[in-house]
């Protein structure tokens, strides 16, 4: 179970960096001053942008109250002026990270303690030690390649993070970070990173043919222009990977809370206890759907994560 320890060093990171990203929520106040007088009440927006405020149950108040979140002058660099103020979705990927290693140190503990003394591991720690080897066996070594296993922390940890980003955003009063997509753009960009390094690692100087196209089975002239026309096919490629990663992760968690959330709406827009029956059902199985999907998309991008490790690995065969 070493590398389920390994795999929570970047835990924290991952949900530090996108703060960077992530756009400057408004006040509460200027929500107030922007918001229209009179007409219809849009709830869901507020429910999957990122704000400056948490929603916690509270009797009398509508049954929530809202908690504001701590405002910092904003910090200048040059002629930036980067604002790192606490956001909802920052706490909650703070969360989700705590929750990671909380949950992944006590498991791999336990799985450590059951196999000196039982031989063997049962009931949680079991469970979590399986999802962590099948997903070492089954997707991480296979697509990495050889010497795969300094790989199998990063895919880890990619997993169970974005995996707990999604639940949080199931439960009530909950936010899904990774619905936003300064977030998804960030998990994508430390993805690249990692590719690109391990095309350098492994690759050394024949890494520059994952960027300049040289195909030395062709003539010389045909090769020359071969290079003039596949180079930037080869970049939008390494571009378009990142992009993928992000939109698809973005769009699927966004997606299904925009539909929960306008099925739900459909009951205020009927006005009619005798058709609220009908929303609530299908509600209810959109959110059987988006349970499944958060799963999905989380095994989505650490597999597709390690295909493209495993890609610009084995460019030079």
């Amino acid at each position: 179970m070493q590398f389920m320890l390994r795999s929570l060093s970047c835990a924290v990171l991952l949900a530090l960096t996108p703060v960077l990203l992530a756009p400057t929520a408004l006040s509460a106040q200027e929500h107030a001053d922007a918001a229209p007088a009179a007409g219809p009440v849009d709830f869901i927006t507020p429910h999957i942008t990122d704000g400056s405020h948490l929603e916690i149950p509270w009797p009398n108040s509508h049954l929530a109250k809202e908690i504001p979140l701590p405002q910092w002058a904003p910090v200048h660099i040059g002629g930036m002026e980067i604002d790192f103020s606490p956001t909802k979705h920052v706490v909650f990927m703070l969360m989700a990270a705590v929750l990671v290693a909380t949950v992944l140190i006590s498991a791999a503990a336990a799985s450590r303690t059951q196999h000196e003394t039982e031989g063997r591991t049962k009931g949680f720690a079991g469970a979590m030690e399986a999802m962590a080897l099948y997903l070492r066996n089954e997707v991480v070594l296979p697509n990495v390649g050889h010497h795969g296993e300094a790989f199998v922390p990063f895919a880890l940890t990619l997993f169970f993070f974005i995996l707990t980003c999604n639940l949080f955003g199931m439960i009530p009063y909950g936010a899904t970070a990774t619905g936003n997509i300064a977030v998804t753009a960030t998990l994508a960009i430390i993805t690249a990173i990692v590719v690109e390094v391990a095309g350098i690692r492994a690759n050394g100087l024949g890494y520059l043919s994952t960027i300049f196209y040289w195909n030395k089975d062709l003539p010389l002239p045909m090769r020359v222009v071969m290079f003039f026309v596949m180079s930037p096919v080869e970049m939008v490629g390494k571009i378009s990977k990142p992009f993928a990663l992000t939109i698809r992760l973005f769009a699927n968690m966004t997606a299904g809370h925009i539909v929960l959330l306008a099925l739900i709406g459909l009951i205020f827009a009927f006005q009619s206890w005798a058709l609220a029956g009908v929303p609530v059902l299908m509600a209810t199985a959109i959110s059987m759907l988006e349970l499944f999907v958060s799963f999905l998309q989380a095994f989505i991008f650490t597999l597709l994560a390690c295909v493209f490790i495993g890609q610009i690995r084995e460019a030079h065969h």
